[in-house]
């Protein structure tokens, strides 16, 4: 039969994109273009516009039909276009297809065998390069029959009148008649009894273009774009997958208690077994075939746009494992402008002077407005919102999702090193340390203004008070700062801070990933007998998703890790192996089993003495495999090795050996190894240490705390901490001079050169290599070298 409304996917040619929209126009020249590449498009064929202006003007809908359009150019009321999105519908619905459109798909459907199949909108403007119209018409799944198949692309060509599309095209300044529909019909996929999902050439949060991102959940992916369930998600680093690794650096695992199926002819949600619903919807080798996939597709867009076009594709297993892919289109709102921007914040008080209710040591730089909620403990923050301010004692790093969530944090106790404030620095909220009389001067509720935008010293105000924000636009094609690297912990937050101009990561700390990413204390991993039964039985929920406790820690750590390293590939990623002191992992699930009381943790069981220590030696390998996994498997060789705390030269010895033992030699593979210098006898001895080391950075926190014999958390002494002290100034230029007689890199990882710009220059024309900041001083330094 010669078809006058209908084209098969398979002879889709460029002249026919406006007939058939961009969704058709995509999916025909995939069908025939990728499956030589492997990439499977299930066939179908395009309903073209047409049809859908024959169905109005056969019909006799057209008088009514041009009013009611008209009638939508007059006002952009809601309740005006919900009324006439209504009676547009209603009208387009209430007439049957002309018989010679119906016969043509009649023809066409036998074609394809009378299955199942998904009738979607694929309308002239939509999944375009430059604006995207996805979601704004409807889509039916599992149509069966010639009468509902005819029946639901009526109703398709009806949905470009739902109220959100009408919405959405005046509000991009598109014409209600400018926009006409073409109907995609197209075979199901029977994915009831496997997964489906979606996935994006991109961060879309960030719009960082070195990642695919993957959604999944068990059967049709109406589920996930329903919302219906919150799906797994999955990571991938596109630069190492190029190269033939399997960089899946993050994954997460959802509980997926419902699916959707096709049941006579309809959509259906029925539930997910028991077992299958914690675990993860796709295997390690599906989540690699899909990246692989959407690394095809974004290839073909880009010869279709003769430039890069990150993609949003939907795509399903099917039987006997076969991937599908089901739609594609451009990525249009993340991928046009990714310069990462700094902010500079202002209070506004307009000449008042208002006397503060609190102050304390400022973190962070920003001005916040929020209010008050006193917490004793995380347990007790269940409903905590965005906008709170937590006030608490002291926080531990059982706090870190409340941390991530609040707008601010406020403590009694601690000083500029303490768990609260390294934290908030990382993660890029302000917070007030050592306010000695926050719990008692601020009521639980209170409507407050914290201003951290004014240096050391940080106030806390009544009331919400006004205040600017000056944004600045880095440009991507700046050279990054050679001296300049970045404290990393929060593993999330890798992918937006990449976009700065450094030389990498100077410190990326292994304990939060643990502590985060983990969530439970290593040995219980390698010991569970050791548990008692509650606390097993929340440690096999923790980690059911996983073969075994083991793989999880092993897994987790080399997702936290793998995602800071693919971030800033190829530049550098100093890993710091973990450096919890005793009361920290007591702290941790299952910690109270492993842990012994210690009266001073800063100078206990830690750093290279725990590594090689017959009580956690074994918990130490599963961090070394998750470091070589990161190297061989994900392929990110940028990762450089960093041991804390080593107080001798035989323990440099041990931890050296015990890591070439289980799968780290120093300089196999390119592998190199770094030793923090925080300790008097490191830099007494650095000559000696080098031995061992590639390079050194030096951690000023430790280190002057060792150097002037004060316990950095004890605030009756926080007055005696300062890096700026003589005898501190001696060791640093002490330790950068023995490293450089010996021709070894030493940077420092501290806070005191973005605290006390006086010591940042000292170190400058002491010629020190590298300075790990924090972001906030990062941007700063940005700034001021390229204005």
């Amino acid at each position: 039969m010669k078809y006058s409304y209908i084209i098969p996917f398979q002879t889709i040619q460029k002249a026919d994109q406006v007939s058939v929209g961009a969704k058709n126009f995509v999916l025909g020249k995939m069908r025939q273009a990728l499956a030589d590449q492997g990439v499977i498009v299930p066939d179908g064929f395009a309903l073209i516009t047409r049809a859908y202006h024959e169905h109005i003007q056969e019909n006799g809908l057209s008088e009514n039909f041009d009013l009611l359009v008209h009638a939508l150019q007059e006002t952009n009321a809601l309740k005006n276009i919900a009324r006439c999105s209504d009676e547009i519908r209603e009208l387009l619905c209430s007439a049957p297809l002309p018989k010679k459109i119906r016969t043509e798909i009649e023809v066409a459907y036998h074609a394809l065998g009378e299955g199942a199949v998904a009738v979607r909108s694929s309308a002239t403007l939509e999944d375009g390069l430059s604006a995207s119209f996805a979601g704004q018409q409807e889509s039916f799944l599992g149509v069966q029959g010639i009468d509902s198949v005819c029946e639901a692309v009526v109703k398709c060509m009806a949905s470009m009148f739902t109220a959100r599309a009408i919405s959405y095209r005046n509000n991009v300044g598109v014409g209600h008649h400018d926009v006409a529909m073409s109907v995609c019909i197209q075979t199901m996929v029977k994915a009831d009894q496997e997964s489906s999902g979606v996935a994006f050439s991109l961060d879309p949060e960030t719009g960082n273009q070195d990642f695919t991102m993957i959604n999944s959940s068990y059967g049709l992916g109406q589920s996930i774009v329903s919302g219906l369930v919150s799906p797994d998600e999955f990571v991938v680093h596109r630069r190492a997958l190029q190269k033939g690794f399997y960089p899946i650096v993050k994954k997460t695992c959802t509980d997926k208690s419902q699916k959707i199926i096709c049941k006579d002819g309809a959509s259906v949600s029925v539930a997910v077994g028991p077992k299958a619903r914690y675990k993860f919807s796709i295997t390690d080798e599906q989540v690699i075939a899909v990246a692989n996939a959407v690394e095809i597709v974004e290839s073909f867009y880009e010869s279709l746009a003769g430039k890069r076009v990150p993609v949003d594709v939907e795509w399903a297993f099917g039987p006997k494992n076969q991937l599908f892919i089901l739609q594609a289109r451009p990525e249009t709102v993340h991928a046009r402008d990714t310069r990462p921007v700094y902010k500079r914040y202002k209070l506004n008080m307009e000449g008042a002077k208002i006397a503060p209710i609190v102050s304390g040591q400022a973190i962070g730089t920003h001005i916040v407005h929020g209010r008050i909620r006193k917490i004793a403990s995380p347990d007790e923050a269940r409903d905590l919102n965005k906008n709170d301010i937590i006030v608490t004692k002291s926080t531990d790093p059982d706090w870190m999702p409340l941390l991530r969530t609040a707008a601010a944090v406020i403590t009694q106790h601690g000083g500029r090193t303490c768990h609260a404030a390294i934290v908030s620095r990382e993660l890029g909220i302000s917070a007030l340390i050592g306010v000695h009389d926050a719990l008692s001067a601020l009521k639980d509720g209170q409507d407050v203004t914290i201003d951290c935008s004014k240096g050391a010293l940080g106030n806390v105000y009544e009331g919400h008070i006004p205040f600017s924000c000056d944004s600045y636009r880095l440009d991507l094609n700046t050279k990054p700062n050679k001296r300049i690297r970045l404290n990393i912990a929060d593993p999330d937050r890798a992918r937006a801070l990449a976009r700065l101009p450094v030389a990498g990561v100077g410190l990326a700390r292994v304990e939060f990933i643990v502590s985060n990413y983990v969530g439970m204390h290593p040995m219980a991993a390698v010991d569970p007998d050791k548990l008692d039964k509650e606390t097993r039985e929340q440690v096999e929920q923790l980690t059911r998703a996983y073969k075994d406790p083991k793989t999880y820690v092993v897994d987790r750590l080399s997702q936290g890790i793998g995602t800071i390293a693919a971030a800033f590939y190829p530049r550098e990623v100093i890993v710091r192996l973990s450096d919890f002191k005793t009361n920290e992992y007591h702290g941790l699930l299952g910690g109270s089993f492993f842990e012994h009381h210690e009266e001073n943790p800063m100078m206990g069981l830690r750093g290279a003495s725990r590594y090689i220590s017959d009580s956690y030696r074994l918990a130490f390998e599963l961090e070394c495999k998750a470091i070589k996994q990161v190297r061989n498997d994900m392929g990110l060789t940028n990762v450089i090795v960093m041991v804390p705390f080593v107080r001798t030269l035989n323990e440099a010895r041990q931890v050296v050996e015990v890591m070439r033992e289980n799968g780290l030699e120093r300089g196999k593979d390119g592998l190199i190894l770094y030793m923090m210098c925080e300790i008097p006898s490191n830099v007494l001895l650095i000559r000696e240490f080098a031995k061992f080391f590639d390079g050194f950075s030096i951690g000023s926190n430790d280190l002057t705390q060792f150097t002037l014999a004060v316990d950095r958390d004890e605030a009756r002494l926080a007055k005696l901490f300062d890096e700026r002290d003589p005898a501190v100034i001696a060791m640093l230029r002490m330790a950068i001079a023995g490293a450089h007689a010996v021709n070894k890199p030493i940077g420092i990882c501290g806070q005191a050169p973005s605290d006390f710009p006086e010591l940042f220059k000292l170190l400058m024309d002491e010629s020190i290599d590298t300075f790990s900041l924090n972001p906030d001083a990062a941007l700063e330094r940005t700034i001021s070298s390229h204005g």
